[in-house]
């Protein structure tokens, strides 16, 4: 005798039972967990030397900065300088204070013309590195 099987227990024998085989992972993972070693890093504290932490700057030494505007007026210190004169400026300020450093404010409509003759006047004038500051647009 040969019986048939309806379609709904032909769907009933597909479905699978997970349950035993997260019992199973749960259970490797709490092996792994419990067999695991934790190692503690062994460090050596590191005191940094007093002759690398940077020097305190003297207040009374002010940068030498150089102002370059949306239309490429040059101003250093208060007053605006002529575009030849940048040079004479500078070195007469590095002279009077040689430690101080000269920082260029150029403006975001400023020339590249003007901003690298102002580079190349502080590099003629003695200062070793020119550095660049964004200021009040």
């Amino acid at each position: 005798m040969r019986r048939r099987r309806s379609s709904q227990e032909q769907e009933g024998d597909e479905k699978i039972n997970l349950t035993p085989m997260l019992d199973v992972v749960f259970i490797m993972l709490i092996f792994f967990i419990v067999t695991a070693t934790f190692v503690k890093e062994i460090g050596i504290d590191v005191n940094q030397p007093e002759d690398d932490k940077p020097p305190n700057i003297d207040p009374d030494k002010k940068s030498i900065v150089v102002r370059i505007t949306s239309r490429d007026r040059i101003i250093i210190g208060a007053r605006d300088v002529a575009f030849e004169a940048v040079r004479a400026n500078i070195e007469r300020l590095h002279a009077e204070n040689p430690e101080a450093p000269v920082v260029i404010q150029p403006h975001d409509d400023s020339t590249v013309n003007t901003i690298t003759h102002v580079m190349d006047s502080a590099r003629l004038a003695g200062v070793a590195n020119p550095t660049f500051a964004s200021g009040p647009g």
